[in-house]
This record gives C-alpha cells, sequence and structure tokens, in this order.
C-alpha cells in the first residue's frame, strides 16, 4: 500500500472511530491505560503513539495481549507505518509489552489452542452472534487473546473497516442482520448492528482491568527453571516420546538454554534437540529447538509453565502450516523418583508374557520386583535393564485380570492410570474426526494432514459409545482411502492424494489438472479408513472426512516469537 492510501486508510479510520465512539455517546467511559517505563518502548513507539502522559502510550497502553499478538503489532507497524526498528529492539518491545501488558494465566487459557497453532473447532458458546462476525476472516482466538479498553474495541472495529473494506459485506453485515433473532422490543437499529453488538460483548467480556491481571502481574518475577526437566509426549502417527530436557540460562533474564534427548518409544529411535526460549509474563514459554540448525528439523515450542514452576506442558510443532507437532509435558526432576511414562500402555489379557518400558527419572539403580506394583492380576517376572531414566521388564497378564486402567507404582511413586487391560478390541475410531488437508507443492508448500487410530473396548455392559467405554489407545491399523460420494462421478480417489501406512496424508500438487475432467484442481473430499485384524476375524473399521481444499495464497499468522 502507497502513503497516501495508507494516509487515506487511517483518516477513514480515525473518523470511523470517532462516530462510533459519538454513537455510543455516555457508555463511553474513560478509562485509565496502563503505564509503560521502558525507554526502548517510549523511543520506538511514542512517535506516533503520543498522549499528554509521557508514560501512557495512545492504543499501546490501553491494550493487553500474547507474545505473538505484540509481534504481531510490530510486523503491522513495519509494513503499513514505515516503523524502522531493529531486531534486537523489537526483540525487547515484545518482552517488555508481553511482560507488563500481557494476559494472566487464566486469561491465556482459553485461547491456548491458537498459539499453540492447534487445529481445532473451536465453538465459542458465550455469544455466537460475535462469533459470526468475527470468525468469517480469522479464529476467535485471536480475538480472545486480547484485552481492550471499549474505546480500543471500537478501533479495531474502526481498523478493519479501513484496511479490510470487504469485511462490511463478509462479516460486519451492514446490508443486514440476516440468521439473527428478532431484536428485542427497546432495541434500537444501531445497537442490534452487528459491530456493535460485538463492541458491547467485547468490552464486558475482555476489558483492559481485571482482577486476574492484576493478581498475576504482582507475582511476575525473573524465574530460575534451570536444571533437569522429564519430558513425556505424544507424536501423532510415531506414537509416544520420552525424554529429558536440560535447561540452563541464557544470556539475558527471561531467556534459557535447552537440550532435549528424546527416545520414540515405539521404534527406539534417538535424537537430541538443542534450542532456546523466552519466558514472558512469568509463565509463557516460547522458544525453538532444532537437530541440526535447519527449518526443515527446527520445531517451534509453546508451552505454559504452571504456578509451582514443578511443570509444563503444551505443544511443538512444525511444518508448512504449523500440521506436525507433539503435545508435551514437562516435569522438573529433583532427588525423588518420578514415572514418565510406560510402553506399551494396555496389554491384552491372554497373552503370555510382555515386555515393559518404563521411563522416568531417578529410577533405583537396584530396582527388585517388590519395588514395581502394575496393580492385581499383572505379575513383573523379570527385571531385564534399569537405568536411572528407563526400565525394562516383563510381566505376564492373568486370565482372570480385571479389565480397565490402573496405577503403577514404582516404590513410592505414583503414575495414575497408566496401564490398561484388556481382552479384545470393540471398536476403531480415527482421529480427527474431520481433516483438512491443501493441495501444493508448485508455488506453495502442502499441507499435510496426520491421522490415528484409537482403539475402545465396550466396558463392563457390552455396548459400544457408552460412558463406561474403555480407551485401549492408539494402534496400527491398515490405512486405505475411499470415496466420499458427495458429487455424481467426481473421482476424487483418484486425486487428491494419497495415505501411507503412519496415517500421515499427503495431497496431490497444486494448479489445474489437465487429466481431470474439466481440467479441475486436485481438490476434494474421500473418506480415510484405518482396519484392524484380530484374531481372524472380520476387520475393525473406523473413518474419518478429508477435506482436500485450495492453497492458503494469503497468511497473517508467521510468528517467529522465542526464535
Amino acid at each position: 500500500m502507497t502513503r497516501p492510501f495508507r494516509l487515506l486508510a487511517l483518516v477513514l479510520l480515525a473518523s470511523f472511530g470517532q462516530s462510533v465512539m459519538a454513537q455510543q455517546g455516555d457508555q463511553l467511559a474513560v478509562e485509565s491505560g496502563i503505564p509503560i517505563n521502558n525507554e526502548t518502548v517510549l523511543v520506538a513507539c511514542g512517535t506516533c503513539h503520543a498522549t499528554d502522559d509521557p508514560n501512557i502510550l495512545s492504543r499501546i497502553s490501553f491494550r493487553r495481549t500474547t507474545p505473538e499478538g505484540w509481534q504481531q503489532t510490530i510486523k503491522r507497524m513495519i509494513s503499513l507505518n514505515d516503523l524502522s526498528i531493529e531486531p534486537e529492539e523489537a526483540r525487547e518491545v515484545v518482552q517488555y509489552l508481553s511482560n507488563h501488558l500481557g494476559l494472566a494465566p487464566e486469561e491465556a487459557k482459553a485461547g491456548a489452542f491458537e498459539v499453540e497453532r492447534r487445529f481445532i473447532e473451536h465453538r465459542y458458546e458465550a455469544d455466537q452472534d460475535v462469533e459470526t462476525t468475527c470468525r468469517v476472516c480469522h479464529s476467535l482466538g485471536r480475538v480472545i487473546n486480547q484485552r481492550r479498553t471499549r474505546e480500543e474495541w471500537s478501533l479495531v472495529v474502526g481498523m478493519h473497516r479501513g484496511f479490510y473494506p470487504l469485511v462490511d459485506l463478509q462479516g460486519f453485515r451492514e446490508t443486514g442482520m440476516v440468521g439473527r433473532e428478532p431484536a428485542d422490543e427497546n432495541e434500537t437499529l444501531a445497537r442490534r448492528h452487528p459491530m456493535n453488538r460485538a463492541i458491547d460483548h467485547l468490552a464486558m467480556t475482555y476489558p483492559l482491568h481485571t482482577s486476574a491481571w492484576d493478581a498475576w502481574s504482582a507475582n511476575v518475577r525473573p524465574l530460575r527453571l534451570e536444571g533437569a526437566w522429564t519430558l513425556a509426549g505424544h507424536h501423532p502417527g510415531r506414537g509416544p516420546v520420552y525424554g529429558r530436557v536440560i535447561v540452563t540460562a541464557g544470556s539475558s533474564v527471561g531467556e534459557f538454554v535447552t537440550e532435549a534427548r528424546l527416545t520414540y518409544a515405539r521404534d527406539g529411535l534417538s535424537i537430541t534437540h538443542t534450542g532456546r526460549s523466552i519466558v514472558y509474563a512469568g509463565f509463557q514459554w516460547r522458544g525453538s529447538s532444532s537437530l541440526d540448525d535447519s527449518e526443515e528439523s527446527t520445531w517451534r515450542q509453546v508451552m505454559f509453565l504452571e504456578r509451582d514452576r514443578q511443570s509444563m506442558s503444551g505443544r511443538w510443532f512444525r511444518g508448512a502450516y504449523n500440521e506436525i507437532g507433539i503435545d508435551v509435558r514437562l516435569q522438573r526432576v529433583d532427588t525423588r523418583p518420578l514415572l514418565s511414562g510406560i510402553y506399551p500402555s494396555a496389554l491384552m489379557r491372554n497373552v503370555e508374557t510382555h515386555e515393559l518400558k518404563i521411563y522416568g527419572a531417578n529410577l533405583p539403580s537396584q530396582l527388585g520386583l517388590a519395588e514395581l506394583d502394575l496393580g492385581a492380576g499383572v505379575d513383573v517376572t523379570d527385571i531385564v535393564s534399569v537405568n536411572q531414566h528407563m526400565a525394562i521388564v516383563r510381566i505376564a497378564v492373568e486370565d482372570s485380570a480385571t479389565i480397565g486402567a490402573r496405577d503403577v507404582f514404582i516404590d513410592q511413586s505414583m503414575l495414575p492410570s497408566a496401564l490398561t487391560v484388556y481382552d479384545r478390541i470393540d471398536r476403531i475410531t480415527v482421529e480427527p474426526m474431520r481433516g483438512l488437508a491443501r493441495v501444493g507443492g508448485i508455488v506453495v508448500p502442502k499441507q499435510l494432514q496426520q491421522f490415528e487410530a484409537i482403539a475402545w473396548h465396550a466396558g463392563s455392559d457390552g455396548k459400544s459409545r457408552t460412558d463406561d467405554d474403555l480407551v485401549i489407545g492408539v494402534v496400527e491399523p491398515n490405512w486405505s482411502l475411499e470415496e466420499y460420494s458427495a458429487t455424481y462421478n467426481d473421482e476424487d480417489l483418484n486425486y487428491v492424494g494419497s495415505i501411507d501406512q503412519s496415517g500421515l496424508f499427503t495431497p496431490a500438487v497444486d494448479g489445474p489438472n489437465p487429466d481431470r475432467l474439466g481440467n479441475r484442481n486436485n481438490i476434494g473430499d474421500v473418506w480415510v479408513v484405518a482396519s484392524v485384524t484380530q484374531n481372524g476375524e472380520m476387520p475393525i473399521r473406523g473413518r474419518a472426512h478429508l477435506l482436500v481444499t485450495v492453497p492458503n495464497h494469503l497468511r497473517w499468522d508467521s510468528w517467529e516469537t522465542g526464535r
């Protein structure tokens, strides 16, 4: 956008913001901003964001958000308003604003799926009209990760109309409130307009000043996270992963260096990641780690530190669309034995012997049979090997062992509901139930979709899909695709892509396909089918719907926070 057009947009934005505030009249109370006491922020931002109070910056002092939200703001200022700022300065600005104008843990929890880059069909129950207004263009996670004054929420609406005029027809519905419930008897047309409804709702639900932030901001202080942490995670398509993360202090306050030594339980593959991270607002871990410093092997890390600083959890992810991820949980290691997980986590009752791997920290070097308790009907017959991080044992499951999950103990250390005993698989489900992939590979990257098959036992009542159903866990099925018959003779199955035996779907290339009827793109719908055969019986099948769609050419969520 050239400077004249930017200036015109800003004029429109300002005039619209004034008109909105005029419409609201007495409803718009003057709210105090949050003082800023960082010289880098004041110099970098104060030229444009000025008020009569030198420590109160217009717009900035009246908003709180995540590190990703502040980073997006800086990038927008650079691209649209010619902000000149060095990378180290931008890094300090993001860190200060995230620490002093951030979110409390209770506030950040609701929008965690947004910053963890999860593909979640989030349903906003608080106000479905507001959801309709905002979700046309972006996730509600971007909204619920913000806290603003009423004036600021009004100006956000003005910004959308100034820079993105099509929102009037796409989301704001200026021409009418289609599909909305009838107005109350005393409601005016201005009050009923979707934009005004949204401003009212957001100002009330996500205000700048909250008791949660007041309480948490008083607790923010430098963190001491150095030391060893156990890691237990799940990598869809590759199974459970366990390991140890060594955290050391970085070059400045709030920064850390990490070394993660991970082992995939299913195939025994061991890898070592090194990385760097920053913890914002006393609990928001943002970092990256890699095998060899290459972009292909780099994982983004988004985790949330618990208040007692003894554990943290979140998601590590990579991929062109952040679609490849590991759900992780870290626990701080002290001198006591600590259990992270076991593999396999489900055992059939009628199998003679099993080999079980137990992962953790500070495991007893002289582990005895009596110290390991796997519950009634599961007997430890031999200790194969043991070190401080892993024990391998042989066990036998009695034919009369009770079906269900049981706790695992090593001496006084316990892992709740870690081991499940079952006698059969009654059904299979495929996760996610609805998947999304995007063609690519020529102009833009492909978006992959990973599926997993989950086995279930029908429980004591023998009926599937009832409350007592028992989760057996991830199984390795035979994967296939089938036609999703939505359009007659569309032959999507032949063109959209393929799935391998790890459950990973890879879409076809982007662009028109001359081999397809009508020169169409390689998009469409298919069923993803998982099939498991047990004891020579008829296969048990589960399936999920997969939509293979067009590339996403316009991306607004390129985040580098924590790198």
